[in-house]
C-alpha cells in the first residue's frame, strides 16, 4: 500500500485538514493509501511513496530522491486533486 506523507511546520492545524482532504479525495479516487501528517522534522526521518506540503516546507527536504507534491496553496482542494491524480494516474 502507498504512504502518503502530509508536511507542515508544526505538524498540528494545517496538515493535519490536508489529511482529511487528501483521505476524502483518495476516496472519491477509489485509490487506497496510508495518509498521515507529519512535521518538518519528522518528515526527514520518514519514507513515503509521496510528501505533500508548500514550497518552503518540502524545500527542506527535497534531496531529489523523494516524490514531493508542492502545494501553492494548501487549503485549495482542486490544486491537491491534480497532485493526487498526478500520482496515483
Amino acid at each position: 500500500m502507498k504512504k502518503i506523507l502530509v508536511v507542515c511546520g508544526n505538524g498540528l492545524g494545517s496538515s493535519m485538514i490536508v489529511e482529511m482532504n487528501v483521505k476524502n479525495i483518495l476516496k472519491d479516487m477509489n485509490v487506497e493509501a496510508e495518509v498521515s501528517h507529519t512535521d518538518l522534522t519528522t518528515a526527514k526521518t520518514e519514507h513515503a511513496d509521496l510528501y505533500i506540503g508548500s514550497a518552503e516546507i518540502l524545500g527542506n527536504i527535497d534531496d531529489g530522491s523523494r516524490n514531493i507534491a508542492l502545494l501553492n496553496n494548501l487549503l485549495d482542494k482542486d490544486e491537491l486533486r491534480q497532485a493526487l491524480e498526478n500520482n496515483f494516474k
